[in-house]
């Protein structure tokens, strides 16, 4: 950093990249198993299957997940999938 403004900005810059920022969250329902919840999480979220594994669990155990973190223009059409695959999902 070149002088004490440069850094104020790139803190500034960086903290309003943070607040842009919203999670996919996944919520537990009755209806769908296990591994079509796994499935969905990686092919929709990309997710490693450890990590969709680890989310399902969550999911299950403590009634949701927050499975992705990005811009709401990112999440937008995952979550919309995600809702057409019968899971139950929101941006928050």
């Amino acid at each position: 950093m070149k002088s004490n403004q440069t850094q104020k900005d790139f803190l500034h810059n960086e903290f309003l990249v943070e607040e842009d920022l919203l999670d996919l969250i996944l919520y537990n329902d009755d209806f769908n198993t296990f591994d079509f919840v796994i499935k969905s999480l990686v092919n929709l979220c990309k997710h490693e299957v450890i990590q969709a594994e680890q989310c399902a669990h969550l999911v299950h155990y403590t009634g949701k997940c927050g499975v992705k973190r990005g811009r709401f223009h990112d999440l937008r059409p995952i979550c919309e999938a995600l809702l057409e695959r019968g899971l139950t999902a929101k941006i928050e």
